[in-house]
């Protein structure tokens, strides 16, 4: 499925700089890109975050969201990643896409302009209604809490 968004550069978006893009046919995720109005560095110490500009604005389609992830790789080697991810554009939304990078390694790390710095997901995006009950279905696992599924009676009482 294909949803076609209109996109704009901003005035400090460089225009050497390719749009977002799939790199493969089977790529799930379009690359962003930093875009400094300055077209130079920043470096990210360890555990610091940063708002990284991309220069782009978008208009979603009703219906659909944008999801920023982390690039693996970036991640890996770097430690470098999305600190709110997947973070989310809406479709109402019309500012610049910005992504919150966090340097979660040992080493500084330096985000030059034009270096992709995330990748972008268009989403279709269900919206839930509330129905207000008296009570709750029954299901096997009920309220046990978090890593309660898999764990056997003996050590959900145990602690």
């Amino acid at each position: 499925m294909e949803i076609e968004i209109a996109l704009t550069r901003l005035p400090h978006h460089d225009p050497a700089l390719p749009l977002p893009a799939y790199e493969t046919a089977g790529a799930a995720g379009m690359d962003l890109r930093a875009s400094f109005p300055d077209r130079g560095t920043v470096s990210l110490a360890p555990g610091a975050r940063t708002l990284v500009p991309t220069g782009l604005a978008i208009a979603l389609p009703a219906g659909f969201e944008a999801q920023v992830r982390p690039r693996s790789g970036l991640a890996l080697k770097k430690g470098l990643t999305v600190a709110n991810a997947p973070g989310t554009v809406d479709s109402d939304y019309r500012g610049e896409v910005g992504v919150i990078l966090v340097n979660l390694g040992d080493a500084a790390v330096e985000i030059a302009h034009g270096d992709r710095i995330a990748q972008m997901v268009i989403a279709p995006v269900t919206r839930g209604l509330w129905r207000e009950v008296e009570t709750l279905d029954e299901t096997a696992r009920g309220a046990g809490g978090f890593g309660s599924t898999g764990v056997g009676a003996a050590e959900r009482t145990s602690g």
